[in-house]
């Protein structure tokens, strides 16, 4: 797979534009494909994967498994590829492995690299080795794993060794990030060999969504998990990942925020294709948020309608369940009646970069009105959207959420932004721009 070697210049201008309208065909998920990559490398068996999401994250994940021994193959240049699963071990007992800025792979491979054993040194980019691992470090040690620190502690880069794993009983804290969960579960059947694994989160879990993905993907590939409640997983002994033979990548929910958005704030309708109504990813409750200030929204199996109802209200809501997309919240926001209150969103704070900082700063640049704390933030729209210049912060979502500045809407706000640094977007979605021209009913550039 080659590099997301596409051509983007230094900054990009965005004219305000009145109305939006068009379809758009999302790229796959990051969640998803990264977790089937991994499921599928483990497994018995060769999947034929559809559909997989092509960006940097992703590209971490092949070059990392291809590092493993794990055998792989992409269908010319389309998204199919296909994975010979090692079943249950990899091939390669040594390896170093750079992981980029992609959590959604670190966290996984370095459970089941810590479970499986042998001489591996994982690291990043420097951000990568600013955000926590601590919590999943202390759980896997806790049962025999032998993960050491090379940098600071709590955090990546790591050197895990061969470890005597005796995993029957696992805890875990839930309130910093649901990927630590999702990396216990997803190695836990690698060390259930021959006695069950129950996994305890202490405290409470963040972005239960993303669970569910998880469990949802462990079962297509044959392991089932038992649960009570958030608070008790256990995987029973003996259960091993199995190829579903082909499975199929859904689009990005995270990723339809900012067109479904576009459509509520400036007219539409705006479709998204690749989610609908029976999507496995928590994201699309985006579209419930969205419809609560004022929206109309329809659903088809396969596809999300959004379409102005009015210029949209103000709501006080809270958005545990979808941080990631709760930014596109913020965004919306800026075209409301009154002030937006988004609560429990602390986890913002350890993604690719402090959102909460991130955003309120670029926020404020537009003219808006911004209250932050360590776990919500509020915001006010002025009477009209000052131009700005956009700093992205290698973040992918702040340059994707704040082309939304660029929409005039019903609310007659919008304003010239200026995005720095827009190849940041490769992270998730590559053509992030281009699909965004394309629902514009004026040119972008």
């Amino acid at each position: 797979m080659k590099e997301h070697s596409k051509h983007y210049p230094p900054y990009l201008d965005l004219q305000p534009v009145m109305k939006v309208q068009g379809t758009v065909r999302l790229p796959g998920s990051k969640s998803i494909s990264n977790r089937i990559l991994l499921l599928a490398a483990l497994s018995k068996g060769t999947t034929q994967i559809r559909d997989l999401l092509a960006s940097d994250d992703t590209l971490v994940m092949l070059n990392a498994l291809q590092k493993l021994g794990v055998h792989w193959t992409q269908e010319g240049n389309t998204q199919n590829y296909t994975v010979i699963g090692a079943n249950g071990a990899f091939p390669q007992h040594q390896a170093d492995l750079f992981m980029g800025n992609a959590g959604t792979a670190i966290r996984p491979l370095v459970a089941a690299l810590a479970v499986l054993g042998g001489d591996y040194t994982v690291h990043g980019v420097a951000r990568m080795h600013e955000r926590p691992i601590g919590d999943l470090v202390d759980a896997l040690n806790g049962v025999g794993a032998q993960i050491a620190y090379t940098g600071n502690p709590g955090y990546p880069p790591l050197h895990i060794k061969r470890g005597h794993i005796h995993a029957q009983q696992m805890q875990v804290k839930g309130n910093v990030s649901s990927q630590f969960l999702t990396a216990l579960l997803m190695a836990a059947p690698l060390a259930a060999q021959h006695a069950d694994v129950v996994i305890a989160v202490i405290g409470d879990l963040i972005s239960k969504p993303y669970i569910e993905i998880t469990l949802n993907l462990m079962a297509r590939f044959g392991v089932q998990v038992e649960r009570d409640g958030w608070q008790r997983f256990t995987i029973k002994a003996g259960q091993t990942y199995v190829s579903p033979g082909e499975i199929y990548v859904e689009g990005d929910a995270s990723s339809a925020s900012y067109f479904l958005a576009a459509g509520a704030i400036a007219g539409g309708p705006i479709r998204v294709e690749g989610v609908g109504k029976n999507s496995i990813q928590g994201d699309v409750k985006f579209a419930e948020a969205l419809e609560k200030m004022g929206a109309k929204i329809t659903m088809g199996e396969n596809w999300i309608e959004a379409e102005s109802n009015g210029i949209l209200q103000a709501i006080d809501m809270d958005f545990n369940h979808i941080p990631d997309a709760a930014m596109t919240i913020a965004m919306a926001a800026l075209y409301a009646n009154g002030t937006t209150t988004l609560r429990n969103i602390e986890s913002w704070r350890v993604k690719e970069t402090d959102r909460i900082v991130a955003m309120a700063t670029e926020l404020r640049k537009l003219g808006a009105t911004v209250e932050e704390g360590q776990d919500f933030m509020r915001v006010t729209p002025p009477a009209s959207l000052l131009p700005a210049t956009i700093a992205t912060y290698d973040d992918h979502r702040m340059a994707m959420c704040f082309s939304l500045a660029s929409l005039d809407g019903l609310a007659r706000r919008g304003t010239q932004v200026r995005i720095d640094d827009p190849k940041c977007v490769a992270k998730t979605f590559p053509d992030f721009f281009e699909a965004f021209r394309q629902i514009k009913h004026e040119d972008l550039f």
